[in-house]
């Protein structure tokens, strides 16, 4: 039967012609029972006449139908009359996307206008577990109002494997050039290979869709279309700013990690690209998504001996606190970095997980007094190097190392330093290296935060402290050594007054540094001292992105009963380390006090997953191991809590801040028996503030008995 305007199939009379594409012709028509308009798509012969293909494409139309959505066009029917298989569908008065495609591009908030209800369409379509398949301008409409409408969600069946199709290479060429302006252009790599697909595949070509919508071209340069499957599977992606440079490097960052070329280091999935695309919207015009970003590594021992291992992360750690002193520049915090420090990673995957795209390695051998210490800048994207350099020096060259390599990186990103930022941006505080050395030593053994660990951090920030009686930050590592012992070791008033003395001969020799600052508030909160606040104050003013400052101001403000002041100062810690489990562990036993079941699940919940994640990297994290244990068996997942708790108590029998908490966690899961035992030994093992037995929430089931009043009276 001929299809021309005028005839009528059924109910339906037909107006005029649409458009044809691969999967057939598409005509306006009058729906004569419903008196409304509706477009209608005639299938191929192809797939009408296949009984295969067509069981096929019925399947997934009845798909398609069930997706109800603002910007996917909507499926009424799939019938039959005359011959001819045929689709109903919503009609759209309006335009393909590709006529509204600006020859230099969209500006970025048009864009977006655009971009994110087109990405959430692709998201709910995925989350119901539908696939395009062959996204491309062509193929979404801009209808009244600017509404957009993707058309042919579940059905397009474009990703048939080129290299399959039937045919000589003379027709294959044929039919590659007639899509080059079409489908190629937008196809992932899988996609062309042949190979499955699903969800991610959508993405590669939302992602080219975009760049599109951005530029006014295509991601990958080519004059033919075999030429476009080489760029598609071998190139990297055109930059935006050869295109329309008013657009922000955030948005390149985003584009590129739709287009990579391995679907698992593309964006996990369309709501991701949504999140993405709106919160660049919310920064539209202040760049803030535009600053690079970068994550310093811990540098490889490569000494004979292997037994640098502070030195090297040390040396890292300087360069971090010096690239975050840039203020154009946005850098992966320590714990998240340093997670990476051993094993063949690919960089793309580093970048990846910590959304980074400039990598910063190195290694380091010591022999004597003379240093070797290699650094590389890598593309986390592409993983080639941007900038290398070694040095050879003697060991008290250190610093000067420390400063060129920072200053070399801030020059291969191409960021510009400010007038404040133009002096040293390593702050060393000594020039003497074996003292620096000491305080590496010391730095290292205290981030264990156990007993042992801090008494040879101890050891080592004193020894470091006779070489240089004037290095502020060793005598703020006896500051913090000394309140350790006297919260959980030996709570003796010439202990406390030992941590006072230093912080207070540390701020005295450094004012500016907010470390010495927050150790000094730290002293002085062991006494209650009123004074404490103003110096936490001081630290988050003078570096605003210390966690340290926030996070013992926190806990501060807690035992002083400030409880929403205390939540706001852990939830600022969350956001300057999102991959630290305390805060989040802690703000939620706030939030129980304050009976905010809610907000404690969430948070809980938060931590819990940050602690499994660092479970994963390290399953001897005794702190970890507890707080994760605690927040489990709050979240009612006892037996996998006790397990946690179980494993913390045998890496660590005598700690007396693991008992305590351990103790805690038993009297939550109902095991009594177990909670004095680990309480009992905490005591006598040096943790007697009376004060937490008294008011630890976590302990009430065994206020009541007579052996917690025992064990109060043991502490006087």
């Amino acid at each position: 039967m001929e299809l021309a305007s005028g005839v009528q199939l059924g109910h339906y009379r037909l107006i005029e012609k649409l458009g044809q594409g691969g999967m057939g012709v598409v005509w306006k028509a009058r729906d004569l029972k419903l008196g409304r308009d509706i477009a209608i798509k005639f299938l191929t012969p192809d797939i009408a006449n296949t009984p295969e293909k067509r069981r096929l494409f019925e399947r997934e139309a009845r798909a398609a139908a069930s997706l109800h959505h603002a910007n996917i066009v909507t499926i009424h029917s799939v019938e039959e009359a005359e011959g001819l298989v045929f689709l109903t569908m919503e009609l759209i008065d309006g335009l393909p996307l590709n006529r509204a495609i600006d020859p230099g591009g969209m500006a970025l908030p048009r864009l977006l206008e655009v971009a994110i209800p087109l990405a959430g369409a692709v998201a709910a379509a995925h989350e119901q577990g539908i696939v395009h398949r062959d996204l491309k301008p062509a193929n979404v409409m801009i209808g009244p109002g600017d509404v957009l409408k993707i058309l042919d969600f579940g059905l397009a069946r474009s990703a048939k494997p080129l290299a399959s199709r039937e045919g000589s290479d003379e027709t294959l060429t044929a039919v590659l050039d007639s899509d080059l302006s079409g489908t190629i252009g937008y196809m992932s790599p899988e996609q062309i290979r042949g190979e499955a697909v699903d969800p991610r595949t959508d993405l590669f070509s939302l992602g080219a869709l975009l760049f599109e919508l951005a530029t006014g071209h295509l991601p990958f340069a080519a004059n033919n279309a075999a030429d476009m499957i080489v760029a598609i599977l071998e190139s990297d992606p055109l930059p935006l700013a050869e295109f329309n440079p008013s657009l922000p490097r955030a948005l390149q960052k985003i584009l590129n990690r739709c287009l990579e070329k391995e679907a698992r280091y593309r964006m996990e999935s369309a709501r991701e690209l949504v999140l993405a695309l709106e919160e660049l919207k919310g920064k539209e015009g202040t760049h803030a998504g535009d600053l690079p970003a970068i994550a310093v590594l811990p540098f490889a021992d490569m000494s004979r001996e292997k037994d640098q291992v502070y030195f090297c992360e040390g040396i890292a750690e300087e360069i971090i606190n010096a690239l975050c002193r840039v203020g154009r520049l946005r850098v992966a915090s320590r714990i998240a970095s340093f997670q990476f420090g051993a094993g063949d990673i690919d960089p793309r995957e580093i970048g990846r997980l910590l959304r980074v795209e400039h990598l910063l390695e190195g290694s380091v051998r010591k022999s004597g007094t003379r240093l070797r210490i290699t650094a590389q800048l890598i593309d986390a994207a592409r993983g080639f190097h941007r900038w290398s350099e070694t040095f050879d020096r003697d060991s008290g060259d250190i610093f000067e190392i420390q400063e060129e390599i920072a200053k070399a990186v801030v020059r291969a990103l191409r960021v510009t330093l400010g007038p404040t930022e133009k002096g040293e941006l390593v702050r060393t505080f000594t020039s003497h290296a074996q003292a620096y050395d000491f305080y590496l030593r010391g730095r290292s053994c205290y981030s264990g935060y156990g007993k042992r660990d801090v008494a040879l951090a101890l050891d080592m920030y004193r020894k470091a402290a006779e070489l240089d009686p004037d290095y502020a930050l060793a005598q703020a590592g006896i500051a913090d050594c000394l309140a350790y012992n006297y919260l959980y070791a030996e709570r003796k008033d010439e202990v406390r007054r030992g941590a006072q003395d230093a912080a207070r001969r540390a701020v005295d020799l450094a004012p500016e540094s907010a470390l010495t600052q927050a150790s000094f508030a730290m002293a002085l909160s062991l006494s209650s001292d009123e004074r404490a606040p103003a110096h936490f104050e001081a630290a988050i003013r003078l570096d605003p992105d210390l966690f340290e400052a926030r996070y013992f101001y926190a806990r501060y403000a807690f035992a002083a009963g400030h409880r929403e002041k205390a939540i706001k100062l852990y939830e600022e810690a969350s956001r300057i380390r999102p991959d630290d489990f305390q805060s989040p562990l802690l703000m939620a036993q706030i939030y129980d006090d304050l009976g905010r079941a809610e907000d404690s699940q969430r948070a809980r919940r938060h931590g819990v997953q940050v602690v499994a994640e660092r479970l994963d990297l390290d399953p001897n994290d005794v702190r970890a191991l507890y707080m994760g244990a605690n927040g489990l068996v709050a979240l009612g997942e006892i037996r996998k809590g006790l397990e946690w708790a179980s494993r913390a108590r045998k890496l660590a029998p005598d700690e007396p801040m693991v008992l305590y908490n351990l103790g805690c966690i038993y009297a939550m899961a109902g095991e009594v028996v177990q909670a004095f035992e680990c309480l009992e030994r905490a005591v006598v093992l040096g943790l007697t503030q009376r004060g937490w037995y008294e008011h630890d929430s976590n302990l009430d089931s065994l206020r009541r008995l007579p052996r917690f009043k025992a064990l109060l009276d043991s502490l006087g």
